[in-house]
């Protein structure tokens, strides 16, 4: 009997073991050797290409005339330095072990550690960012394509859309007795 209770109560443990509430420490761990933080360094490095390609996109891609390329200037000056000051490790960090913590165990923290820790995850983490790239450089490619097959849905959609509105503001014509 005592056999049994001690044999339940190893595989109870266990059980609960594997869906224990991963650490904090070893969440900073997985980032350190994911090198988490690098994420947030390389979006800061293209903040400014981001604005610039989001200004682009406004206008149309018409040339910015002297007026206003001085004041984009000014805007860029201020927004990026905005963006560096809010989007810093300590603002992101609680919020990567917050969730980290909520979508896995201590178990799974510790394998994930592991992984990093070998040469096949350390390549990993040395090549992301290039296997990163070359998948945004792709993204044109494919979605050129969907986006002419969206353009007719979305033209349809305004014409809907219009009519709609229309029929809408239009008094109903009502006969007259």
């Amino acid at each position: 009997m005592k056999r049994l209770l001690l044999s339940l109560a190893l595989a109870c443990s266990t059980v609960f073991a594997a869906d224990t509430k991963p650490s904090e420490a070893s969440i900073k761990e997985l980032l350190t050797v994911s090198e988490a933080q690098k994420v947030i360094d390389i979006v800061m490095g293209k903040i400014d290409g981001m604005m610039k390609n989001m200004m682009d996109q406004a206008t149309n891609g018409q040339p910015f005339t002297a007026a206003q390329q001085a004041a984009f200037g000014k805007y860029q000056t201020k927004a990026g330095a905005l963006m560096r000051e809010e989007l810093t490790w300590a603002k992101f960090e609680p919020l990567y072990i917050q969730i980290y913590q909520a979508s896995l165990t201590q178990e799974e923290v510790d394998g994930i550690v592991a992984f990093y820790k070998t040469s096949a995850g350390q390549a990993l983490v040395k090549k992301m960012p290039v296997i990163m790239q070359k998948t945004m450089a792709a993204m044109p490619a494919i979605m050129g394509p969907i986006m002419q097959k969206i353009q007719p849905l979305a033209q349809e959609l305004r014409a809907e859309m219009q009519a709609a509105a229309a029929a809408e503001a239009a008094p109903a014509a009502a006969p007259a007795k």
